[in-house]
């Protein structure tokens, strides 16, 4: 029963780590502004 919880466990901090992974591994100052978006208003 013991080894059956440690792999659920294992497999569920899998899973988070790969969101986490997903999630913040993009660029570090977001998406560059595509050309035929208008510029941002003051």
């Amino acid at each position: 029963m013991l080894l059956i919880l440690l792999e659920a466990l294992l497999a569920l901090a899998l899973f988070v780590l790969i969101v986490w992974w997903t999630m913040f591994s993009g660029r570090p100052k977001g998406e560059p502004p595509k050309d035929d978006d208008p510029p941002p208003r003051d």
